[in-house]
Formats: C-alpha cells, sequence, structure tokens
C-alpha cells in the first residue's frame, strides 16, 4: 500500500491561493453577545453574506442619493426648456420611488407615507392598484387574513384576498360613493373651464379630496410631489371611469402629457436615484424615463423576480445598464427579498437616519 495519497488528489485539495486585497471586507456577523443593538446589528448585515450584504449595500446606494440631494446647485437661469416649464431642477439628485399595489394594500403604506409626509422623494410611481387602496384604507380598514384561506368561500361572503389580507367588497362600495361626485366635478370643470385632466392631475386631486392624513397621496398632494401612474384605468379606478362614462359619459385623461412631465422630471435633473419595489411596470416606467438623461446615476431595486424567463420584473440593474437605463459608472444594486420585509428597515437605516437633514432641505427648496 503506498504511503502517501496520490500527487493528482493532493494537488487538486492542496492547491494554493494568490492573495486577495488587503481592503476586501471580512465577513462577520453579530455578535449577540454584545446584547441586542438592532442599530449595530444592521450594521452588521453588510459583512453578512449573500442578500444581508445586499442589503448593507443598498443602505448605502440610499444614502448616496440622500447626501447627493442635499448638495447645494447653482440654477441657471438659462436653462434648456425653462420656456416650456422645464427648468434644471434645484436638487443634487431627484429621488423616484416606485412600488407594486400590493405594498399599499400592506403596511409598507405608512413608510411610504413617511417619506411623502416628509417630501424625502421627489417622484412616485404605482399601479392603480397603489393609487386606489390608500383612498380605500381611508374610507375602512383591511385585515390580516392567511395565504391558504379558500377563494370559493371567500367569493361567496364577498371578501377579497391579496395574499394574506382581507378586504371586504363592501369598501369598493364606499370606494365609489367617495369618487364618484369627484368625477362629476372633474367632467364638470373639463367642459367649463378647459381642465385638461391627466392621471398626475388627477391623482393630486383626489389626494386633496381625501384630505386624511393618513393617506400617501394627501402629503403628495400638499408636498406637491408627482404621482404618476400611466396604466390608472387597471383596478377599481378603471371599473369607476368605466361606470362613469355610463352615467355621466365624457371625461378625458391624457396620458401623453404625463409621459412628458415625467421624462422631464429625469431629463432636467442633476442627478438621479431610482428606488424600486417589485416590478412590471412601474420598474420599467422609470427606468424609461432616466434612460431620456442616459441612466439613472443610482438605483436599488428590490424584488423577488428572477432573470432566466427575460422578463424586465426580474432582470437585475445590469440588463438595464446595456439599455442605457442605468448609467455605466453606477453602482446599483438588488436585494432579491420581500419589500414588506426590507423596505420598512431600508427607511430606517437612510431617510429616517438623516431625517433632520432632509427637513432643513425642504425648507431651503
Amino acid at each position: 500500500m503506498a504511503d502517501h495519497a496520490p500527487m493528482v488528489a493532493m494537488e487538486a485539495v492542496l492547491k494554493p491561493s494568490c492573495e486577495l486585497p488587503e481592503d476586501m471586507p471580512k465577513i462577520k456577523g453579530y455578535d449577540f453577545n454584545q446584547g441586542v443593538d438592532l442599530q449595530a446589528l444592521l450594521k452588521s448585515y453588510l459583512t453578512t453574506g449573500f442578500q444581508a450584504s445586499s442589503f448593507g449595500l443598498a443602505i448605502q446606494e440610499i444614502n448616496h442619493m440622500i447626501e447627493k440631494r442635499l448638495e447645494p446647485v447653482e440654477v441657471n437661469d438659462g436653462s434648456e426648456g425653462q420656456e416650456s416649464g422645464e427648468a434644471k431642477c434645484k436638487l443634487g439628485c431627484t429621488i423616484f420611488l416606485g412600488y407594486t399595489s400590493n405594498l399599499i394594500s400592506s403596511g409598507v403604506r405608512e413608510s411610504i407615507r413617511y417619506l411623502a409626509q416628509h417630501k424625502m422623494v421627489d417622484v412616485i410611481v404605482t399601479t392603480a392598484g397603489g393609487i386606489e387602496e390608500d383612498f380605500i384604507k381611508c374610507l375602512a380598514h383591511t385585515y390580516l387574513g392567511d395565504f391558504s384561506l379558500p377563494g370559493k368561500e371567500l367569493r361567496q361572503r364577498g371578501i377579497n384576498r391579496i395574499g394574506n389580507l382581507l378586504v371586504p367588497n363592501d369598501n369598493y362600495c364606499k370606494f365609489e360613493d367617495w369618487l364618484m361626485p369627484i368625477l362629476d366635478q372633474m367632467l364638470l370643470e373639463q367642459k367649463s373651464e378647459g381642465t385638461h385632466w391627466t392621471p398626475s392631475k388627477m391623482i393630486h386631486r383626489l389626494g386633496k379630496e381625501i384630505n386624511n392624513t393618513d393617506s400617501v397621496y394627501y402629503w403628495a398632494y400638499k408636498n406637491n410631489i408627482p404621482v404618476f401612474s400611466p396604466a390608472l384605468t387597471d383596478g377599481s379606478l378603471g371599473d369607476m371611469l368605466y361606470f362613469h362614462s355610463y352615467k355621466n359619459p365624457g371625461l378625458i385623461l391624457d396620458i401623453v402629457e404625463d409621459i412628458r412631465k415625467i421624462n422631464s422630471q429625469a431629463v432636467f435633473a442633476n442627478k438621479t436615484g431610482m428606488i424600486i419595489l417589485g416590478g412590471g411596470l412601474v420598474k420599467h416606467h422609470i427606468a424609461n424615463a432616466n434612460l431620456m438623461r442616459n441612466g439613472a446615476d443610482y438605483a436599488v431595486f428590490v424584488n423577488t423576480g428572477q432573470e432566466f424567463d427575460g422578463s424586465d420584473s426580474g432582470a437585475r440593474p445590469d440588463e438595464a445598464v446595456s439599455w442605457g437605463k442605468i448609467r455605466t459608472d453606477a453602482k446599483p444594486v438588488k436585494v432579491y427579498a420581500d419589500a414588506s420585509l426590507i423596505f420598512p428597515l431600508l427607511v430606517s437605516q437612510t431617510f429616517a437616519l438623516h431625517a433632520d437633514k432632509l427637513a432643513a432641505g425642504k425648507k431651503t427648496e
């Protein structure tokens, strides 16, 4: 019998390593012997590995957006496009926030409302459900149920399920009662005053009408944050507009004016940052607006989508770089996670942490 292992095995197992850079982060997690320090715990995520490290990088990327946003900017009075109301932005970085409707249905709504209330973001993009669910929650409650509740039984009881959330169908009836007189008034203003309605103008008006401090869009109205929803008819709002077209026909919403507005928000910005929760329309609409400036300077994606099926929802940020939607020198981050877990924690380590600075910046705008 040989007195040593085969050389091929020795060379394979004991292959020497090259030296790694001295400044490369070393993996180390949180030590609970230090007690329960949530700030320190979240800070340790950066060196924990896997999606925890992606979360740590997302914190850094959003804080870079905030730092750049707070930088003083000289505004040139001769800015291109100023005659058409598209003057160069006064902010160092314009932050675009996008999210899918399920996040407004969930308790993430309160984190989003906080950002709108304190004018910490500059442009919002969401779906029809992301608009209507906010107003509906001002009129009636959403409840915690279970993912496994049978659809047939729920339908018979008039209960709608969003994951493990339950929304009584009566909530949508209350929404109709609230919305229809507003649509009547909008149509009257269109006919008598020549008001040119767009989805963003409609959302602005609804934010005014709801007059409820729990609402995301009340604060967007108060702080003049534009909210874009190019598929505004794809939900209960569309149902109500459909019914209204029979009862009192003629209301028109112009999506072309809105595409110019959102693209101009990107084109005339000094720098831009994208924070996108989920995929689909909201992800692409923000990214495509940033194509008009040859890409966003900062980007954070939070979603559970995968890229193997070629969907834009699951695409990694590098695919957006190839389209010119994120700049080639940017350092974008994607966190593969449920935003209901991640986003409130992200807010706690970014916007909420810098609330005093952001409030001071708001006063100087």
